[in-house]
């Protein structure tokens, strides 16, 4: 699943329009986002947005942060602030994750 997928599933999960949803997502100047741009965004059409709007769609839809930030090949900046103490530590990081996640995708505890 893309980034623009699950932002598209979890908004007609929620029976919102774009046109709804576009409403009640605000950029950093206050203005709500275009109904186009959360189009282009759910067809993949546009790179997924930065923290700001992400942080919004979470919310509104619903959706764990990090689920989408995962989506959009980032790093949660919660995660962000904890200063590994070296790139090993970082790399076992990593390593521990696909761990737990390939498990679990082994599973079907999607």
């Amino acid at each position: 699943m893309t980034f623009g997928q699950a932002i598209a599933e979890a908004r007609k999960s929620k029976q919102l329009s774009q046109k709804q949803l576009a409403a009640m997502i605000l950029k950093d100047d206050g203005t709500a986002i275009s109904p186009q741009y959360l189009n282009d965004i759910e067809r993949d059409r546009r790179n997924p947005p930065g923290e700001y709007l992400i942080t919004q769609l979470a919310k509104l839809l619903e959706v764990p942060e990090e689920y989408l930030y995962f989506l959009a090949h980032q790093i949660p900046p919660k995660y962000l602030k904890i200063a590994p103490s070296s790139p090993k530590q970082v790399q076992e990081a990593f390593e521990a994750f696909a761990r737990s996640y390939s498990r679990k995708r082994g599973s079907k505890e999607e």
